[in-house]
């Protein structure tokens, strides 16, 4: 398991945009693990608000700089963002250990996994043009 903290190393692209946006993403998983269970809920909803705008953001930059990968990169983002809207639902519901685990487990393990391999190619990408 990844643990939701901000490693410099493993997670700077140096491309200002991306790095706020990741370290704030970073930062609502690890409010979300510390929250409790009263806070839990309007926390989850700016994540996920949180997540598409930024994923809004990222899919303009791919755009205006016609980054060949996009397809891919966009179906990755429409993907995890449904996940989140679906636990969203879940969680209204009254399934808080089910998001609680996604956030704890889920999330980060993800995030590590897009920012190294989708979100660094898109950075290689931007830096040769």
């Amino acid at each position: 398991m990844t643990k939701a903290t901000w490693d410099a190393a493993r997670h700077t692209l140096n491309v200002a945009e991306l790095d706020t946006a990741h370290r704030e993403f970073i930062e609502l998983v690890a409010q979300l693990n510390a929250a409790s269970d009263a806070e839990f809920p309007a926390l989850f909803q700016t994540l996920v608000t949180h997540t598409r705008e930024h994923f809004i953001a990222e899919g303009k930059l791919m755009r205006e700089a016609k980054y060949q990968g996009l397809g891919v990169h966009e179906g990755e983002h429409h993907r995890v963002l449904g996940e989140l809207q679906q636990l969203n639902r879940s969680l209204k519901r009254g399934r808080l250990p089910l998001v609680r685990a996604y956030v704890r487990e889920g999330l980060p393990e993800w995030f590590d996994t897009h920012l190294s391999m989708m979100d660094s190619a898109l950075v290689a990408f931007l830096n040769k043009h």
